[in-house]
């Protein structure tokens, strides 16, 4: 009998899971374990829908498979280091601990590593409209993901061409593109015309209205079937022989459960020594800049490419960012990275208004491949693992919510999860 067959099939209804981390994937997470009949507690420490996915692009980017340790990669590390105004940065005084972090990921810059890595991904962004689907019935908002397409442009035909190879895997793994001219970049955003003649279309992603409201709103869902959100810290997991008994937080709170599951991004490494996992997860900045009023209509997310940020129109205001920076894991935020963003977005739409400006910073949990850690601990075998989604949490939060109900439930997934085993760091030493 196998260890996932040895769980229990059918939980009744006294049955409870502690899920640790409040943020999309979290929630996701408590969704579907509720779902299975559990009795469901979420912890965080922040208040609901104030995490990193709240100060992220707001994209469902299904086909946002391609690793980030692209071919020629190692060149870009220098420039990097010396110009901290581009698009992504790495701070020099991070760089001795981020090295081994950095080799990982360099070796995943062959090709036929990005190509597997892809594949793997695929095999689960292929599945986020379904599994959202259910989360999202059960919420009273019908509007919480829209269906509008995203666009990517680009300062001239290079950009578009660098991106060929990248768009062929994406079409053999099965997601579309469509190719903007100047002339239908104008017609679907006329905010934009006469700026730009080289595009992308991408059909099957959409974006959220509101990334802070959307996992407002699914926590809130929830609570309302009968699931318990603790504002709090865990400040460990307590365990009773070779399980987890329940966990412990920081104001001394006790609190019992049968299955736990660990998806507190960057902080799911405070856990690490308890449940066994050599995971290399480092905490990459990302900026953000909300325009509550910005006085220009954007029908779409639009991706800059050159500019390396992207234009988010929300019912909360128009949010601009997605420049990223390495840094210490314990750096304080550097916030004139979100203003760089302000001045590029504003030489390509100047009549920007800038009153009440909001300045933000997610830090995205990264694993050196890229590819998220949806497993169970090796450890602790009624712990669950669900972390390192990078920039894909918001994409992948509801299809890693239904795997980790699997795992918890004892059934087999669907798809295969042995590429999101936190296994595959160890033979070499897991953390960074």
């Amino acid at each position: 009998m196998t260890p996932l067959q040895s769980a229990v099939p059918n939980p009744a209804p006294t049955e409870k899971a502690v899920v640790v981390g409040g943020g999309i994937v979290g929630v996701c997470c408590a969704l579907y374990l509720q779902r299975e009949g559990y009795a469901v507690t979420l912890i965080d420490p922040a208040a609901a829908g104030d995490s990193t996915a709240k100060w992220s692009c707001g994209q469902m980017a299904v086909s946002e498979v391609i690793p980030l340790s692209k071919p020629g990669i190692l060149k870009k590390i220098p420039g990097w280091l010396l110009d901290q105004n581009g698009p992504l940065a790495l701070r020099p005084g991070a760089l001795p601990g981020l090295l081994p972090w950095f080799l990982r990921f360099l070796a995943c810059a062959r090709q036929s590593k990005i190509v597997e890595i892809a594949e793997d991904m695929a095999s689960l962004t292929h599945h986020v409209y379904t599994d959202y689907a259910p989360l999202l019935e059960a919420c009273p908002d019908k509007r919480l993901l829209g269906k509008r397409p995203v666009i990517e442009l680009f300062d001239s035909a290079s950009g578009l061409d660098h991106e060929l190879p990248h768009l062929q895997l994406r079409q053999v793994l099965g997601f579309k593109s469509e190719v903007l001219d100047r002339a239908a970049i104008a017609d679907l955003e006329p905010a934009l015309a006469g700026q730009f003649s080289h595009g992308l279309l991408f059909p099957d992603w959409h974006a959220v209205s509101d990334t802070e409201g959307f996992i407002a709103a699914l926590t809130e869902s929830l609570i309302d079937q009968g699931g318990v959100r603790v504002r709090g810290q865990v400040k460990g997991i307590d365990e009773m022989a070779d399980r987890a008994a329940g966990v412990t937080l920081s104001n001394g709170d006790r609190y019992a459960a049968d299955y736990v599951v660990i998806a507190a991004g960057t902080g799911s490494r405070q856990f690490f020594q308890q449940i066994g996992a050599q995971v290399p997860l480092a905490g990459i900045a990302g900026y953000q800049v909300l325009l509550p009023a910005p006085g220009v209509e954007l029908r779409h997310s639009v991706i800059y490419a050159d500019g390396g940020f992207c234009f988010s129109p929300m019912t909360r205001g128009l949010q601009i960012g997605g420049t990223i920076e390495f840094a210490s894991p314990n750096a304080e935020p550097n916030f004139k990275r979100a203003e760089i963003i302000l001045e590029k977005a504003r030489k390509i739409l100047p009549q920007l208004q800038l009153e009440n400006i909001e300045y933000g910073v997610g830090y995205r949990p990264f694993l050196p491949d890229t590819k998220p850690v949806i497993d169970r601990s090796r450890r602790l075998g009624n712990v669950c693992m669900a972390f390192g989604h990078g920039q894909l949490g918001l994409t992948l939060g509801a299809t890693t919510g239904r795997l980790i109900a699997d795992l918890v439930a004892g059934r087999a997934p669907a798809q295969d999860l042995s590429p999101f085993s936190a296994k595959r760091f160890s033979l070499l030493g897991g953390h960074a």
